[in-house]
């Protein structure tokens, strides 16, 4: 796989310096950029790639929260702080893991690990997951599905040619899925191979109509590029 793009934000440089250090032993990762700025953060990702973001949660005047707010749920996120209260708040968004400072190797090693099993689920046509609907497992290809719908504690599972209750979280269905789906909206997730047309707020599949939520919207654009 390709190396994933790390960016790293923090208002201490003894902190960068340290998650600089430990990016360089690790192959996998490719540092891409670090700022003790989180202005100069979100200025580097309007023009720039990344995968990942390691950031500090409680920075002077901007917050590691008000960051990930703004980004939105295209990247993924690596919290490092040395409050532990700020991690419940955290893991509300797009969270792989959270780092208590001082950090060891030993544990940054484990959240990077996470982050690259996120991005090597096998993307075969004939790849498949085992879902438990309706008291019997089920096996569904990834290229059978049309989308994932949240509903409440649950999520459906559209294929063509029918549907499966689950009981999950849409944010496990983005982990388990190939690279091959993207989120729209708060509630759906899509096969970008079975789109037929996209409108200003709507994807188009034969049959039926998934609604754009704007925050969503600049991340499914790229994706389609």
């Amino acid at each position: 796989m390709n190396k994933i793009k790390c960016i790293i934000v923090d208002d201490e440089p003894l902190a960068i310096s340290l998650l600089e250090h430990y990016v360089e032993k690790l192959p996998f990762l490719e540092l891409v950029f670090s700022t003790e700025n989180p202005i100069l953060a979100l200025e580097y990702l309007q023009k720039n790639d990344s995968d990942l973001i390691f950031l500090d949660i409680q920075m002077p005047e901007f917050t590691g929260i008000n960051f990930m707010k703004i980004v939105g749920p295209d990247q993924k996120y690596i919290l490092t702080t040395a409050y532990s209260e700020y991690a419940l708040e955290g893991y509300e968004h797009n969270v792989v893991d959270y780092l208590l400072k001082p950090i060891s190797f030993e544990r940054f090693q484990k959240s990077a690990l996470k982050v690259q099993e996120r991005f090597s689920f096998p993307q075969e046509e004939n790849s498949y997951f085992f879902v438990k609907s309706s008291g019997q497992r089920h096996r569904i290809g990834f290229h059978e599905i049309l989308y994932v719908e949240s509903i409440k504690d649950y999520v459906n599972i559209r294929t063509e040619n029918e549907e499966f209750i689950v009981l999950d979280t849409l944010k496990s269905m983005e982990i388990q899925l190939s690279e091959r789906f993207v989120r729209v909206h708060k509630s759906f997730i899509i096969n970008l191979d079975k789109i037929k047309s996209i409108g200003a707020k709507k994807v188009n599949f034969p049959e039926y109509e998934i609604p754009i939520g704007e925050s969503y919207r600049a991340g499914l654009l790229d994706r389609l590029k």
